[in-house]
């Protein structure tokens, strides 16, 4: 294994904060194949998800500077953060550029008065379940389930140990089935 290869990707992305370019290329030769997998999982638009990608790494060699993570908490959780904020982006801009005219938005089928209720309902009761939780139980599911991130890189996004995560996230899970039963 050559020193590239011994090094980790932490190590990478501080010689890229030093703006050492092959740094930068051995890193997205790591993560960008894994990076390019998860994207996917979250989006079948492969322009999307090529833009992002590119959108993603040109942050990563901005903001390598910025980047506090240790050896422990690995350098991925810290792109998959970057990569899940700018695929959320690009959501919002497809969705405000394919945003219909009002006149046949005014034109769509109102739904059931009973569908309308449920769903309010079954919303409120969702948030109120969501606010009975600790906001450290509340940040754990945001990161699991909103941006999609494993244990792990939940663990080294919030500074918190992998079991920790794991404990957070079976409480969220028992008291939300408790407050929607």
């Amino acid at each position: 294994m050559g020193d590239q290869e011994a090094e980790t990707e932490v190590q990478l992305v501080r010689r890229c904060a030093r703006g050492e370019h092959a740094a930068f290329d051995e890193l997205y030769r790591r993560t960008a194949p894994w990076l390019t997998t998860r994207l996917r999982r979250r989006c079948s638009d492969d322009e999307i998800v090529a833009e992002v990608l590119q959108e993603t790494y040109m942050a990563v060699w901005r903001s390598a500077g910025s980047f506090t993570g240790t050896a422990q908490s690995g350098a991925t959780g810290w792109i998959w953060t970057i990569a899940a904020r700018r695929l959320v982006d690009a959501f919002r801009h497809r969705a405000r550029a394919t945003e219909l005219p009002l006149a046949i938005a005014a034109e769509a089928p109102a739904p059931a008065a009973e569908d309308e209720v449920l769903a309010g309902r079954v919303e409120a009761d969702l948030l109120r379940a969501l606010h009975t939780l600790a906001p450290e139980v509340r940040r754990v599911l945001q990161a699991m389930v909103l941006d999609g991130l494993s244990v792990r890189d939940t663990s080294a996004l919030l500074g918190v140990p992998e079991s920790t995560v794991k404990l957070r996230a079976r409480m969220a899970r028992l008291r939300l089935r408790e407050a929607l039963s």
